[in-house]
């Protein structure tokens, strides 16, 4: 203060990073360099995208080592919960955790399903745990991009088991089963209505499915429930050849079960690991072929992102709506002139 004048310097401007200095804080395992390095991920901007794939790039050697697990369950199953207590089960036999989440719908409701991490006290002040939310918005396949991207980040700063939460529905499932080693489903006691709201699609993902809150009054509604859940799993044709979906019940509040549902993890590692694929194992096989959907999941998304940026895509696209909309022309023609207008026709080229 000066002669009754405040004044006030400005705050300092956090030093840009380069990508070596991205890769050393990572491999560190400094927690503010990784934040930024995610951050760096989630960017939409070119440059930003540029310098990201640059350190993944150099990242990528030291990741893939962790177990890469994916979480869902229905509304009231009590997830944060259970993975706070699975998250401490691991801290606590001397594994670092990492808890990413996918939640495209963020940007509309305004919240996110990791946005509040005082649901995870205990786990959030863990120095062994990291807890990082889902972008604020994007569609789907932005957060899932920014998610795997995160995923390599959070392995190569030393963290061995990434749990990737969703409670989206439907496509947002499929989307964390494809970037993950074993996917878990979490269910209430008492099956009767609950299992008629389960979606088909998501059982048959499921490698786990856990009945939580099986504890006091439950515990009984939780056996029932499991044997009903085992019954709709048998009948269904397993989706890994070389794996039959588990029915678990645990109580998270409680702790119990806990460590059964860690040791299944386990066991579907090894069984997968066991088993042989052409000249490699499953479990390698099925790490090499997700990357390769995700790569074609990356060329659908960028074609997507400059068709519906093209200028001439836009200047044609309302009209075309709406003619759409009141039928004078079919959905199909106008498509064709979409892809005209951003160079292509019938397919192929122009």
């Amino acid at each position: 203060m000066t002669d009754g004048i405040h004044t006030f310097e400005a705050a300092p401007r956090r030093r840009q990073l380069s990508v070596d200095d991205y890769v050393a804080g990572v491999l560190a395992g400094d927690r503010a360099v990784v934040a930024r390095a995610i951050t760096l991920v989630e960017s939409r901007k070119p440059a930003h995208r540029e310098q990201a794939q640059a350190m993944l790039l150099t990242l990528l050697p030291h990741a893939g080592a962790a177990h890469r697990v994916g979480i869902t369950g229905v509304p009231g199953v009590g997830k944060s919960t259970f993975i706070e207590a699975l998250g401490k089960h691991l801290t606590g036999q001397g594994h670092k955790v990492a808890v990413l989440a996918v939640d495209p719908t963020s940007g509309r409701t305004g919240g996110s399903i990791l946005g509040d991490k005082t649901r995870m006290a205990t786990l959030v002040q863990d120095p062994d745990a990291y807890i990082r939310p889902s972008p604020s918005a994007g569609t789907l396949g932005g957060v899932a991009r920014a998610t795997r991207e995160s995923m390599v980040v959070v392995e190569a700063a030393g963290y061995d088991v990434v749990l990737v939460e969703t409670v989206g529905v439907g496509q947002s499932e499929v989307t964390v089963a494809e970037m993950v080693d074993i996917f878990m489903v979490l269910m209430l006691p008492g099956a009767g209505d609950e299992l008629q709201g389960i979606k088909k699609g998501v059982l048959e993902i499921a490698d786990l499915l856990v009945v939580n809150k099986a504890d006091g009054d439950n515990m009984d509604r939780a056996r029932v429930a499991a044997r009903e859940y085992s019954t709709a799993l048998h009948i269904m044709q397993p989706h890994d050849p070389n794996w039959s979906a588990k029915v678990l019940t645990c109580s998270a509040l409680s702790k119990q079960g806990i460590d059964t549902v860690w040791d299944s993890v386990k066991d579907h590692r090894q069984t997968l690991e066991a088993a042989t694929v052409g000249d490699t194992d499953a479990f390698a096989a099925k790490r090499r072929g997700q990357q390769v959907r995700w790569m074609w999941a990356m060329v659908r998304d960028r074609l997507i992102s400059a068709l519906e940026t093209h200028p001439r895509v836009r200047a044609e696209a309302a009209d075309l709506e709406t003619a759409v909309a009141t039928g004078d022309t079919t959905p199909a023609l106008a498509a064709e002139r979409l892809l005209k207008a951003f160079g292509l026709g019938r397919g192929m080229p122009s």
